[in-house]
C-alpha cells in the first residue's frame, strides 16, 4: 500500500488498509491488480480524476488536427480556374493540412483519361516546390484521386532574408 505522498506503508490485509483509507478520509484505490501482492494507492479518486481530465484536455488543446481539403477538377478545366485552385491548394498545405486532388468525369468524359492525368500532372508540378504527393493519382469509379501532403524538406523559412535579397530592394 502507498500513501498520498507516494512512501510505502507496507503490506496490508484488504480490509486493514481499507479502514486505514477511511481514517485518513481518501479513497483506498487498486493502481496494479497484477502484481503479486496488488499494489494499492491512498487518494482523493474525485481529485485524481478531475486532474486526469484536466491533462487530457490541455493534450487535446495542444494536439493540431490535419484535415484533407479536396480540390475538384474536370478534364477540360480553363486555366484561370485551375490557377485559382492551385492557389487555394497551396493555403491548404502552408496550413499544414493535406490535400486530395480530384479529376471527376461527367458522361462520356470518362475516354478522356489521359486529359485528366494532365490536369492532375500540371497541378502536382504547381505545387511541387511546397508539397509531395503522397498517393499517385489513380481511378476510383468516375474519379482521378491523388493525395498531396505538405513538404517540410522544401519550405523557406519564413522571415529569413538573404543578403541578395536586401540589397536588390
Amino acid at each position: 500500500m502507498i500513501d498520498e505522498d507516494g512512501r510505502q506503508l507496507g503490506v496490508f490485509l484488504t480490509a486493514e488498509a481499507w479502514k486505514v483509507a477511511v481514517e485518513r478520509g481518501k479513497d483506498l484505490i487498486e493502481i496494479v491488480p497484477t502484481a503479486d501482492p496488488p499494489v494499492c494507492k491512498i487518494m482523493d479518486f474525485g481529485k485524481y480524476k478531475y486532474e486526469l481530465a484536466k491533462k487530457e484536455k490541455l493534450q487535446k488543446k495542444h494536439q493540431h488536427v490535419t484535415l484533407v481539403k479536396e480540390i475538384r477538377f474536370h478534364p477540360n478545366t480553363d486555366k484561370h480556374d485551375f490557377d485559382f485552385k492551385v492557389r487555394h491548394a497551396r493555403e491548404f498545405i502552408e496550413q499544414g493540412h493535406k490535400v486530395k486532388a480530384t479529376v471527376i468525369f461527367k458522361g462520356r468524359e470518362i475516354t478522356y483519361k489521359d486529359q485528366g492525368a494532365d490536369v492532375i500532372g500540371r497541378f502536382s508540378e504547381a505545387l511541387d516546390d511546397i508539397a509531395k504527393v503522397e498517393a499517385p493519382p489513380k481511378m476510383e469509379g468516375r474519379q482521378m484521386i491523388a493525395f498531396y501532403v505538405g513538404d517540410k524538406s522544401k519550405k523557406k523559412p519564413e522571415g529569413k532574408s538573404t543578403k541578395k535579397e536586401v540589397k536588390e530592394s
